[in-house]
């Protein structure tokens, strides 16, 4: 339980600092970027391996790149859910999802 909660905090503090960065994406406060975190850790958790699994001869056939695109998805699916939170188009989406996946990769290295 703790660790889904630390998991949680790290993506909103990653996705608050994307938003400090990128003119295409805003996030009206840090308690947005929670609900921003949650909601799309749901989206991942329940539908993301059902979209691994349909999508898995394009994963496979770009060696896991595909993934983003997949996750850029779900990022573009909670921007519609989440009253605060937009992004400018799926091209920023791809970039959003791109930044979300390597600093949560960097700080669960570090951890």
């Amino acid at each position: 339980m703790t660790e889904a909660l630390l998991n949680v905090l790290i993506l909103s503090v990653i996705i608050y600092l994307i938003d400090l960065f990128l003119p295409a994406v805003h996030v009206k406060n840090f308690a947005t970027a929670i609900i921003v975190a949650i909601v799309y850790s749901l989206l991942n958790f329940f539908l993301g391996w059902l979209f691994l699994f349909l999508s898995f001869p394009l994963v496979f056939l770009t060696l896991g790149l595909f993934r983003f695109v997949i996750n850029a998805f779900f990022l573009w699916i909670t921007d519609k859910i989440v009253e605060g939170f937009k992004i400018k188009n799926f091209g920023w989406t791809l970039i959003t999802a791109l930044l979300i996946s390597l600093g949560s990769t960097l700080v669960h290295a570090i951890l």
